[in-house]
């Protein structure tokens, strides 16, 4: 080819090449937008649950062995069954239903909303409500780390029931450098496992000073005092004061292994006095102290010492002792194993072995800390 037609031919051949790419590029599909992110469960608003609350249902089945006259419990006994209910209201509301089911028929445990989110801070739960009084008054049955309440709360709060009732609580943190303080201020209408209400007008008053600090990584310790007051006959009143503390220990590189918690509790009622005894009040006292320690990644063992007056009678208490076992196949259930030894005033000595299975389904909210 000569040197005068190599220019066309160059020429010539990038047009073709030009126009073949041209052909391809319309011939490929344009790309489709893509769809806009659709937020996953994660991403879905608290108000989202208004119509789908988190549901829970929660077994505790009790046995026991042994001998006990004064407070005989059947040898098998679904004890109760829980069903909770918990969601948002609205942006500035949740509401709690706890319903509990037993042999004596269904109650109502508690049911209240609460707005985290008022002015200056405060905190308010309105509905009926455990009393914010020490700490096991607080737990429901499956909440506890025992079979059975000690016996300062049996003698002395109201046993299971307690003091809850149908009341307003306020409460508020009061910021400061050295812990975590919080207190709590309650009004309820006075119908509890202690009070008594004769009158519109008799309402019961609670009140709770709570403090909590981390003493390092792996430990943290968190005291309160707490008072209730309320009518227990017409133109008869009753004063609870109560003092509580928790130390729990739990390292974190083995935090699924060990874990210490030692709780103890102290409270003393004022009732009104005994007209032939000559007393113008009696003054009933309650105590209990454990221990827990998990010393696998799924058994824990403790033991729990127990003491309370009668408040209804003169220089008469109870005292108990208690070793526990607890394994945990998984966060939704428990085996629990206690030996139980009391005391009671009137002077039986009971022995008891009381065995538990608590288990669990559905979504339930985490406790309080």
């Amino acid at each position: 080819m000569s040197i005068v037609h190599r220019p066309f031919v160059l020429l010539f051949a990038s047009l073709i090449l030009a126009g073949s790419a041209g052909i391809a590029r319309a011939q490929e599909p344009e790309p489709s937008p893509s769809p806009e992110p659709t937020p996953g469960p994660a991403a879905a608003s608290p108000t989202s649950k208004i119509f789908n609350p988190d549901i829970a249902v929660i077994g505790n089945f009790l046995g026991a062995i042994g001998e006990n006259e004064v407070d005989p419990r059947p040898s098998l006994d679904m004890e109760e069954v829980e069903i909770a209910l918990q969601a948002a209201v609205d942006p500035y509301a949740t509401a709690n239903f706890f319903l509990a089911f037993g042999p004596e028929g269904a109650e109502i445990e508690e049911a209240y909303i609460t707005f985290p989110t008022l002015p200056g801070g405060f905190l308010m739960k309105v509905g009926r409500l455990k009393a914010s009084f020490g700490k096991v008054n607080t737990f429901h049955a499956h909440q506890l780390p025992w079979t059975d309440r000690p016996l300062m709360n049996g003698n002395l709060l109201g046993g299971e029931e307690g003091l809850a009732d149908s009341g307003i609580s306020i409460s508020r943190l009061i910021p400061n450098p050295v812990l975590f303080l919080e207190v709590t201020g309650e009004v309820f209408r006075g119908e509890s496992g202690v009070f008594q209400a004769p009158e519109r007008g008799d309402l019961a008053f609670g009140g709770r000073l709570r403090g909590y600090r981390d003493l390092g990584e792996a430990v943290n310790v968190d005291v309160g005092s707490s008072f209730a007051y309320g009518h227990v006959a017409p133109g008869a009143t009753a004063r609870i004061v109560g003092f509580d503390a928790t130390l729990r220990y739990r390292p974190l590189r083995r935090a699924i292994y060990r874990r210490f918690i030692a709780r103890a509790e102290a409270a003393w009622r004022r009732d009104p006095g005994i007209a032939d005894a000559s007393l113008l009040t009696r003054m009933s006292r309650g105590a209990y102290l454990s221990a827990e320690y998990q010393f696998s990644r799924r058994w824990f063992a403790g033991a729990r010492l127990d003491a309370a007056d009668r408040p209804e009678t003169i220089d008469e208490s109870d005292k108990g002792v208690s070793a526990l076992l607890t394994y945990w196949p998984s966060e939704f259930s428990q085996v629990r194993g206690q030996y139980r030894r009391i005391r009671y005033a009137e002077g039986p000595t009971s022995n008891e072995l009381l065995f538990q299975f608590l288990f669990s389904i559905g979504a339930h909210g985490a406790h309080t800390f």
